[in-house]
């Protein structure tokens, strides 16, 4: 089965993805496409570098069923439901499922894609920090660690 695993988020990148995403349904004619919204508490950031994996997955087990957690969903299902409406608008693809994961971005993008076994990553090229020029450091991880081909849409 030809699946696409499409990285996405709330920044500008993302949204340029579907300016190239029917052309690269043309090419591949995917079976199935799947929408990945990764929540996070912290990038690879200070809190990162402060908390062990331990600390951190414990910090995700306290949030669940709060407020916060809750505000979160809804922000992830928000933001699936658009591109998802806009892919069913510009896309033949006759099944895109929606995921939302928890965790560090780029790991969780590159094990969807291992668990899903996904033909190809598409990822926006930048996030929302300007440090990172000419690749955000989501998208040069995605494509430093995964064993699938990974496509980062300028």
């Amino acid at each position: 089965m030809n699946k696409i695993l499409i990285a996405v988020d709330d920044t500008k990148s993302s949204k340029e993805i579907f300016d190239k995403c029917t052309q690269i349904c043309k090419c591949m004619a995917p079976d199935e496409i799947i929408l990945l919204y990764v929540e996070k508490f912290a990038g690879r950031s200070l809190m990162d570098e402060m908390l062990g994996e331990a600390e951190l997955s414990t910090l995700a087990e306290v949030v669940e069923g709060t407020e916060f957690k809750e505000a979160m969903d809804r922000k992830a299902e928000r933001i699936l439901g658009y591109y998802k409406s806009a892919l069913e608008e510009r896309s033949p693809v006759p099944n895109i499922r929606t995921m939302v994961k928890a965790g560090i971005p780029a790991e969780e993008i590159v094990k969807t894609a291992k668990d899903e076994d996904a033909s190809m990553i598409l990822i926006g090229s930048r996030g929302k920090r300007v440090s990172n020029l000419f690749m955000g450091s989501v998208s040069r991880e995605v494509a430093n660690t995964s064993d699938r081909p990974v496509l980062i849409v300028k």
